[in-house]
């Protein structure tokens, strides 16, 4: 997750080893730098049309101009190549891009090239020819406003209210709309830009970030690490930066970034916490950019630069285990990074797994098993909902969107089996594999086969990974016999105050004032199904969940407004679906409106409001549930 300027030299090693096994090669001379990255252990991406077995980019420089007007990106991407002397033709991911010349290293003239027709969600392949002594190709472009990885807001959808706002998602395969690449996380190149934009706002991006705004709206980034293209970000809006840390600081527009500097106060803290654990953090600096609320996810973890969602701003430090995720992904997901999307665990498992041993670094054990045992329960609903096929960790997502496995499977089901792990050999052994996995596939792309191998190589005994069973957790449906399965103390005296609380107790009576988000979420979750208007009143007006800031708790208390036709929370539905675009909460909310006649129109009413509000990424999940089209 970070570029410098090091040309095309830092990445250049990584198809060398590639492609030594087919001959000769071409390449820039290589420039010495400690994440150089070695070659994918898959040369293959169902998602992606690029031959990178033959040619690879290995830097991309890119000069782009922001044209808010139009709702475009506009300028030329210079892609370094790294190839076998072999090679003819070198093939791009794009999508909605509209090409308009691609010239070859010095050359001022234009080579023709060839644009495939669109294959939905897979875009289309751009064709270019290229000999064996072709070093540079500059792809002049434009992007479409429609592209799927950007987000135009008008001033009206920003805090401040004065200025537009940009901003990009290019996981898992969106950067092929707002960049010419191969759109693989088995390619990792680094990466320079010049990015110009209106005066009076900051570009920002996933490499090294100023800290003040430009006089002339023109910046400048570099990223001496080599990334994947998933890993590309950009935002440009009226920002302001504070540190927090020697070597972490926050950006927001100026009438949140000093809550949000509050919010993330122990940021540094948890970078110097896991460093002892598994190993140095590689990425120079580590901040975090909060953006409107119609950004789709929680966290996004851009090398360098995380987007957070504002949703987790809850003025009480209570949501920042999202921080501690996105922190971790710094070791698992961006220096170790899975090959292709088909073996999405190895980030988000690992990166759960390490967010809550931060987080019981920070806050201790009690709260990372609560953080544990709400996993579990998000793991056992989704799982429920799956065909058989999406409850593996290794996953068939050919002909697919590769979204399709972006579930809690991957996620808990992943962090559940690493914990499962811990338990049979024990942690002391564990953390020293981890790190070892981590220093020996750092800057690399990485697979389930080679997981398996490290494992059984490097940790299991022959007995222990019987008794663990690998194939029926990898390759086997739901959670195999012999898992983990946390609990928490605290957890048993919020269970204990709901049943006092069902066998008469009013809820203004309960003792329920040193509680957590994580003890209202269990507290919630296990209400009843049905309850009645009285009880609705009597929740509301005790703990006032109708108006809490608190999007968590929001969230978990608007399931149980629609499940029992509350009407005193409709009004604030409507306005927590309005008001933040975040998919994770979005969905459900939707889903469970659309079950009815009376709450698919009420839905409907809702959405056309909000839907302008939307990133795209969050759109087409609402469109599919409400049967939108277009």
């Amino acid at each position: 997750m970070n570029r410098i300027s090091l040309a095309a030299g830092t990445a250049s090693l990584l198809m060398l080893l590639v492609l030594a096994a087919c001959g000769d090669t071409r390449t820039a001379a290589p420039t010495s730098d400690n994440s150089t990255p070695a070659a994918p252990m898959t040369t293959t991406d169902p998602h992606s049309y690029a031959n990178f077995d033959q040619v690879a980019v290995s830097h991309l420089s890119l000069d782009i101009d922001v044209d808010f007007e139009r709702s475009v990106l506009d300028g030329t991407a210079s892609l370094t190549l790294t190839h076998h002397a072999d090679a003819t033709e070198l093939v791009l991911d794009t999508r909605d891009l509209d090409i308009h010349a691609v010239r070859l290293d010095d050359a001022k003239d234009a080579v023709d090239f060839t644009l495939a027709p669109a294959d939905g969600y897979l875009g289309a392949a751009l064709r270019i020819p290229i000999t064996s002594d072709t070093r540079i190709v500059h792809v002049d472009y434009t992007s479409q406003p429609q592209a799927a990885a950007v987000q135009w807001l008008s001033p009206q959808l920003t805090s401040g209210g004065e200025h537009p706002f940009l901003f990009t998602q290019s996981q898992a395969i969106l950067a092929r709309t707002w960049v010419p690449i191969q759109d693989t996380p088995g390619v990792r190149f680094t990466y320079d830009a010049t990015v110009r934009v209106p005066s009076k706002l900051m570009a920002l991006m996933s490499a090294e970030n100023p800290t003040e705004k430009s006089a002339d709206g023109a910046y400048t980034f570099s990223m001496p690490q080599a990334i994947p293209s998933y890993l590309l970000a950009l935002a440009v809006g009226d920002l302001e930066f504070r540190s927090i840390g020697e070597d972490t600081g926050v950006y927001a527009e100026p009438d949140v970034v000093d809550a949000a500097a509050w919010e993330f106060a122990d940021t540094q803290d948890m970078i110097d916490r896991v460093e002892p654990l598994y190993g140095p953090y590689r990425w120079g600096r580590y901040d975090i950019l909060v953006l409107p609320p119609s950004f789709p996810f929680g966290g996004m973890e851009n090398p360098r630069l995380t987007f957070a969602t504002p949703t987790i701003l809850a003025g009480d430090r209570s949501l920042v285990a999202l921080v501690a995720h996105e922190l971790a992904h710094s070791w698992s997901g961006n220096l170790t990074t899975n090959a292709n999307w088909n073996d999405f665990w190895l980030n988000e498992g690992f990166t759960v797994y390490l967010e809550r041993r931060i987080m019981e670094e920070i806050a201790g054990e009690d709260y990372a098993a609560m953080l544990a045992t709400l996993g579990w329960q998000d793991l056992d609903h989704t799982l429920a909902g799956l065909p058989t096929r999406d409850t593996h960790l290794r996953l068939d997502l050919a002909g697919r969107d590769p979204d399709d496995g972006m579930t809690d499977v991957a996620y808990e089901k992943g962090n559940f089996f690493l914990r499962t792990i811990e338990e049979e050999v024990g942690r002391e052994r564990f953390d020293a594999f981890l790190r070892k996995w981590f220093d020996d596939n750092a800057f690399k792309a990485v697979t389930t086969d080679g997981f398996i191998t490290a494992i059984t190589n490097d940790l299991l005994s022959e007995a222990e990974a019987d008794a663990i069973d690998l194939t029926a957790w990898i390759d086997g449906p739901g959670i195999p016999a012999g898992a983990y399965i946390p609990s928490s103390d605290a957890f048993t005296q919020v269970d204990a105050a709901l049943t006092s609380w069902q066998d008469g107790t009013p809820a203004a009576e309960l003792a329920t004032d040193k509680w957590t988000t994580h003890e209202w979420l269990h507290f919630l979750r296990g209400l009843p199904e049905t309850l009645d208007i009285d009880q609705m009143d009597q929740l509301d007006q005790a703990f006032g969940f109708n108006a809490t800031g608190n999007s968590e708790i929001k969230h978990a208390w608007l399931h149980h407004v629609i499940a029992n036709n509350w009407e005193p929370g409709y009004d604030a539905l409507e306005r927590f679906l309005i008001d933040q675009g975040r998919r994770k909460f979005l969905k459900p909310l939707y889903e469970r409106l659309a079950t009815t006649p009376d709450g698919k129109d009420r839905a409907d009413k809702i959405y056309e409001q909000a839907r302008g509000g939307y990133h795209p990424v969050s759109v087409g999940t609402i469109d599919t549930i409400l049967g939108w089209q277009g």
